[in-house]
């Protein structure tokens, strides 16, 4: 942009070079004809600005909420794949998930993480989400995307797509604090029954008892799509997807990152540095901000610190 400023500002006001006497010119040996290299972008950016960039590129927390993460539990289903891969991946994502301080469920748990392997991925979305809609949007306030979000997920033709469905809660005893339409405290007398009832402990203008938790994950695998990455690439993948509320239209491609594994394979053979910061940046995030924005500052912060926390492990 600077130079092609002053381009213009020289092609309009051509600088005038007073005139002088001529002078001796001595003998120069002939040089070579110097070397194009054309055009060159030399770019610097902070730490903690590319993080807030890439903060802002992947998350993609539900309508007015704030980013939502797992709670204490997770439980991952796999199915459509043979015994071998679909436990590698249940395992890879609960360790994933254990290490972020959130409790993989026993063998025979109920699954909150459901993966489905299809050579119909389209298809499959259409019957799942038509068939089981209540399971992908329940109905109340702030607890998913929204309808076109849900039109896109079956829309998408990406070898890996996926939906979550959150849950905002307070933060101090687990209570739901939204409404779900049809369900009201027993008995119903009267339009206050239908609403939860939520005890503040410590009201504030700029704080904020209630976070959001991710409480139901669906993710599709295209058999014909992802058998260019390795196992570990792919349940790397689906880990990063399903602990975090990631935009299935953000463009990483500037970033090391699994998220690009698709595009490149050779990008990394599994969760990179900055998975890493990010998921653990959002999992020791308190996200007891009331302002939204002061909330995306508070995560990217924190992830900032996990950035540095890792270099340091490494560098010892």
């Amino acid at each position: 942009m600077v130079a092609l400023t002053l381009a213009a500002l020289l092609a309009v006001a051509p600088m005038q070079v007073p005139q002088q006497a001529p002078v001796p010119q001595a003998s120069v040996p002939p040089q070579e004809a110097p070397v194009d290299l054309g055009e060159i972008e030399v770019t610097g950016r902070p730490l903690d600005s590319m993080i807030r960039s890439f903060v802002d590129e992947v998350a993609a927390p539900n309508r007015r909420r704030g980013i939502a993460r797992w709670d204490d539990r997770i439980c991952v289903g796999v199915a459509n794949l043979r015994a071998e891969p679909a436990q590698y991946i249940v395992d890879r994502v609960s360790t994933v998930a254990e290490d972020l301080g959130v409790i993989p469920g026993d063998p025979g748990c109920q699954p909150n993480v459901i993966i489905i392997a299809s050579d119909d991925p389209d298809g499959l979305a259409r019957q799942l989400t038509e068939e089981r809609r209540r399971a992908f949007r329940m109905g109340g306030s702030g607890m998913d995307r929204g309808g076109r979000a849900l039109e896109n997920f079956v829309a998408n033709d990406a070898p890996v797509r996926w939906w979550q469905v959150s849950m905002p809660a307070n933060s101090e005893t687990g209570q739901r604090a939204t409404r779900i339409p049809g369900e009201c405290r027993d008995p119903c007398m009267s339009t206050s029954d239908y609403a939860p009832v939520i005890a503040t402990f410590a009201a504030s203008r700029l704080s904020t008892q209630i976070v959001d938790y991710i409480f139901r994950t669906v993710v599709i695998l295209d058999i014909d799509q992802i058998g260019g990455v390795s196992g570990q690439q792919l349940a790397d993948y689906v880990a990063m997807v399903t602990l975090a509320q990631i935009d299935p239209q953000a463009d990483t491609s500037r970033y090391a990152s699994i998220l690009n594994v698709f595009d490149a394979p050779d990008t990394a053979p599994g969760l990179t540095d900055w998975d890493q910061a990010y998921l653990r940046g959002l999992y020791d995030a308190e996200r007891t901000r009331k302002n939204l924005h002061a909330g995306t500052t508070e995560i990217a912060d924190s992830i900032y610190q996990a950035h540095q926390d890792l270099r340091a492990d490494e560098e010892e």
